[in-house]
């Protein structure tokens, strides 16, 4: 039993028996390291990280490996999800060192933070053209004694490197929105394409699910019918193949192949939350389209089946969101999920040819002698899918009774701020897009935990696990900030619309850079990392940079802060050269930019059926907008200023801040729209 014992995370838990004497991330593990002049080893990782569990079992529960961190160095486990930004600044450092990063994370520093060796995993003995990690610790220990002023100084220079916080590609000064085409965008993001498979790139393959946002707003604006088509294909693929729990629903990290078939089994709360979401409009735009067609079935019941998974499997009894399932059950990846031919035959009888034939499973199996449940993808197949799926409700109801029998993965039951404001604005978003009150009773829910227990003498917090917890970053604002708005539109409760004018007043004063108009991913007065960085990539996650824009872009349609009405364009003016190169990598700038470029939507419903008019707005696809509806009482939001409701009640269309006169029906207003 080492001192991760007394931790909560789940992931320094597991570790808590391991023979190395395991630090958590503190100020007591470094005064050590400075006392007896000894290397800091910090080994990041998170509990659903299937290689983490692979190098813990060959290295750390080793005692002849333990003995040799114990001996010459300084130990510390850290919960990259916990604390992101450690890892962020030691992931850097892998990749500046080795061209590449990922986790396990293990990085070797001075005892003032500073790295200076850094790799991922490590085999017991050498393999995969990798030293062991026994090697390396010799190799690291023998240099820390024989030539500790080339260590010194090389972390020095790597530190030097680290602390730059500029974006990745600086735009001209004052370049304006004319010198960026979103035409052009579009174009270098169509050469990623899948066109046969759907998504971006080819294997492994991940969600993107801001670039199909994004897709879907560039064709709505610029009647595009290919990015739509492309987003649309892409759901569908990504639905019809491994990579989505056909029996349980909810879907997977990502896919190791082209195809979607083959998922990391993990399932991140944040990948489902962001797919929920991006379903959700495309079942509002397929649903406008084709009430009954293939579309608008397959978006609606995968938004049902993912966020039935959510309440299942992912929700405390408080209304909080549990982080991930692990993709290992008894030490073996995906074992939970997989089903021999033979084991679908006990459980459907008659029916399990069909089933098998349509779901793909066969004698010999499709992976590892098992098989991957995923949906036929011939043209006749993606035609039929959602009604087919939708006959085998009833066994896969079975199935998954009789998958429940297993030993299940990890549930790791750590509560994160920022992700579960995720999962919050998810549920939103479906409420907004299929009405069902569910939906929104589980965002005020989780909203009404968030607001009680992740607040510690008025600041966020980022971490619950019914201990201490570290201060809130920046993503855990943003995406809060974004949750409360999410919820003022779907309840029209002016405490929500206080408490997002609360935070984002605290985040521009502690992380905003007024130098450079952008946001630090730390607080200003945090004091145990070497150096606060600032996070620019919409990767698995929209970055806190972009999703602040997002917020006070849709903040200047609701209220009248002067002070605010020049920052996103300040923060977008930095970033376009990036946006414009990469946009996969940018893809929710590239979503701002484009509401920086086109007119803002305000739309307000004023009278006495106001709510039940603003929900069958709120279920069409309009960017770039905000719904709102009151019943004509007096009331602070400056939206509603001036705007009388009567008897039937009135709809306020609004464009660039000026009004158009109001009209009754929302015949009259989607032909305004």
């Amino acid at each position: 039993m080492n001192r991760l014992s007394e931790e909560t995370s789940p992931y320094l838990l597991q570790h808590a028996h391991n023979p190395v004497d395991w630090y958590p991330w503190s100020p007591e593990a470094f005064e050590r390291a400075r006392t007896e002049q000894k290397p800091v080893i910090v080994s990041i990782g998170y509990s659903t990280c299937h290689w983490c569990h692979v190098m813990e079992r060959e290295s750390f529960e080793d005692p002849a490996v333990a003995a040799v961190m114990n001996s010459y160095f300084v130990c510390i486990k850290v919960d990259r999800e916990e604390r992101p930004d450690v890892d962020a600044i030691y992931m850097e450092a892998c990749q500046m060192l080795t061209g590449g990063g990922g986790w396990p994370l293990n990085c070797f520093l001075t005892p003032d933070g500073k790295p200076f060796y850094a790799g991922t995993y490590f085999p017991p003995r050498p393999a995969y053209n990798r030293p062991s990690w026994l090697d390396v610790l010799k190799y690291m220990a023998d240099v820390w004694e024989t030539r500790r002023d080339t260590v010194l100084e090389q972390a020095e220079r790597l530190a030097g490197h680290i602390s730059k916080d500029t974006p990745p590609i600086v735009s001209p000064p004052n370049q304006d929105e004319s010198s960026i085409q979103m035409s052009s965008i579009f174009e270098r993001l169509r050469t990623q394409f899948d066109y046969a498979c759907g998504g971006f790139g080819g294997a492994p393959k991940f969600p993107s699910t801001m670039a199909i946002q994004l897709l879907m707003e560039y064709s709505w604006y610029f009647r595009q019918p290919e990015a739509l088509q492309h987003a649309f294909f892409s759901l569908e693929r990504m639905i019809s193949g491994g990579i989505y729990d056909q029996i349980g629903g909810g879907f997977a990290r990502y896919a190791t192949d082209r195809e979607w078939n083959i998922p990391h089994f993990e399932k991140m709360l944040y990948d489902n939350a962001l797919l929920a979401g991006v379903l959700a409009d495309a079942c509002k735009i397929a649903t406008n389209q084709d009430p009954d067609g293939r579309f608008a079935v397959l978006f609606s019941d995968t938004i049902r089946e993912t966020l039935e998974w959510v309440s299942r499997e992912m929700t405390s009894p408080e209304g909080a969101f549990y982080t991930a399932q692990d993709a290992d059950s008894e030490g073996v990846e995906g074992k939970f999920y997989v089903w021999s031919k033979a084991e679908l035959q006990q459980v459907l009888g008659a029916a399990a040819e069909e089933f098998c034939h349509y779901y793909n499973a066969t004698e010999e199996g499709n992976w590892e002698h098992t098989n991957i449940l995923y949906r036929s993808t011939d043209s006749a197949g993606l035609e039929e899918s959602p009604v087919i799926h939708r006959k085998f409700h009833e066994q896969r109801v079975l199935l998954r009774s009789e998958r429940a029998k297993r030993v299940p993965p990890l549930l790791d039951t750590k509560i994160l701020l920022d992700w579960n404001a995720l999962m919050c604005s998810a549920h939103a978003r479906a409420y907004m897009a299929l009405g069902d009150e569910i939906y929104r009773d589980i965002a005020v829910k989780n909203m009404d935990f968030l607001l009680e227990h992740m607040r510690e003498d008025g600041q966020l917090v980022h971490a619950y696990t019914g201990g201490g917890s570290v201060p809130a970053f920046l993503d855990d604002y943003a995406f809060f900030i974004a949750a409360l708005l999410d919820l003022l539109v779907i309840t029209s409760e002016i405490r929500y619309l206080q408490l997002a004018e609360h935070y984002t007043a605290y985040a521009l004063d502690a992380f905003y850079d007024p130098g450079q108009h952008n946001m630090y991913s730390t607080r200003r007065e945090q004091t145990d990392i070497i150096v606060r960085k600032k996070d620019f990539y919409d990767n698995a996650t929209p970055s806190g940079n972009s999703m602040m824009v997002h917020n006070l872009q849709r903040l200047n349609l609701i209220v009248d802060r002067p002070e605010w009405r020049d920052i996103p364009g300040r923060m977008l003016d930095t970033m376009k050269s990036s946006v414009a190169q990469f946009p996969l990598s940018f893809s929710g700038w590239a979503q701002a930019l484009l509401h920086q470029m086109q007119p803002p939507v305000q739309i307000a419903v004023v009278g006495a059926d106001a709510a039940d008019k603003a929900a069958s707005i709120r279920k069409r696809f309009i960017p770039n907008s905000v719904v709102m509806a009151s019943k004509g009482e007096e009331n602070s939001i400056p939206l509603f200023a001036g705007k009388q409701g009567e008897k039937e009640s009135l709809i306020y269309l609004c464009e660039n801040f000026v009004c158009r006169t109001p009209v009754v029906s929302l015949n009259e207003l989607w032909e305004m729209i």
